[in-house]
């Protein structure tokens, strides 16, 4: 089907295109909100600010598309494939991404705000700057992933898989990342105040600058991290494992070290708990 024949039919109230073959076809700036595209093969089409709020894009090929600027909201993109998908500056808030397959995407700068990403994989995709606050990300595979400068406050990260991840000035206050797998990550200058990482791995990761004020970090590896410079006033580090890390003048003020392993870490003008100052 042609875009011009699609239009056509929209215009005149038809809503099923279930199945459809559309690779390659230009709809910048058309309207096809809450249609259904159910398992269409839309490859290497283009949409750029396109109207497809509601759309049902479940199970669709999206692979290679042009999406920079679209309005997706509250679309159901569920095992949906986006792989390498450009949607710069997109709409996405609300959406559903479950099961997606979203590798090497470009999502910077998009609104992912209160979307479901659960088991989707972004791996290697771009999300600089994206506003990703308050969604669900369960399971989620980050893996080499940008992120940095991207707004994660209240999103749900639970045993999310993001090693060597690009996390630098991230907003992760109020996150959960129990359980998550951040080994190799940079989280330089991130803010992880109030967040949770129990059972969170986050070996080698690099945490200089970050702020983790009265973050419950129990129960969380971070053998090897460099946290040096680190705020982690009143944060809760009891049974976690942190055997050479580099915590060069952090700040532990009122931090919670039951049981921490401290094994090799370096500690030099650390402030301590109590608030004296490490040699």
């Amino acid at each position: 089907m042609e875009a011009e024949e699609l239009l056509k039919q929209y215009a005149a109230g038809e809503r099923n295109f279930k199945g459809i073959t559309l690779v390659g076809i230009d709809l910048t700036e058309a309207d096809l909100s809450n249609a259904n595209f159910t398992r269409a093969n839309l490859r290497n089409v283009i949409l750029k600010d396109a109207n497809l709020s509601g759309v049902n894009f479940r199970e669709v090929s999206l692979g290679d598309a042009y999406l920079s600027g679209t309005n997706l909201s509250e679309a159901n993109l569920i095992g949906t494939t986006l792989v390498k998908t450009d949607f710069t500056n997109a709409n996405l808030s609300g959406a559903n991404l479950r099961g997606s397959n979203s590798r090497e995407a470009n999502l910077s700068q998009a609104d992912l705000r209160g979307a479901n990403l659960t088991e989707a994989n972004l791996s290697q995709a771009n999300l600089t700057e994206a506003n990703l606050s308050e969604s669900t990300m369960i399971r989620v595979n980050l893996i080499r992933a940008i992120l940095s400068g991207s707004n994660l406050e209240f999103a749900n990260l639970t045993n999310a898989l993001m090693n060597e991840s690009i996390l630098e000035e991230v907003n992760l206050t109020n996150g959960i990342l129990s359980g998550a797998m951040l080994s190799g990550s940079n989280l330089s200058e991130a803010d992880l105040s109030k967040s949770t990482t129990i059972g969170a791995t986050l070996s080698e990761a690099n945490l200089s600058g970050a702020k983790l004020r009265t973050t419950n970090a129990s129960w969380t590896t971070l053998r090897g991290a460099n946290l040096s410079g680190a705020n982690l006033f009143r944060a809760k580090l009891s049974w976690s494992n942190l055997t050479g890390a580099i915590l060069v003048k952090a700040v532990l003020i009122d931090a919670k070290l039951n049981k921490t392993n401290l094994r090799d870490a370096d500690m030099r003008g650390a402030i301590m708990p109590d608030g004296t100052t490490f040699p």
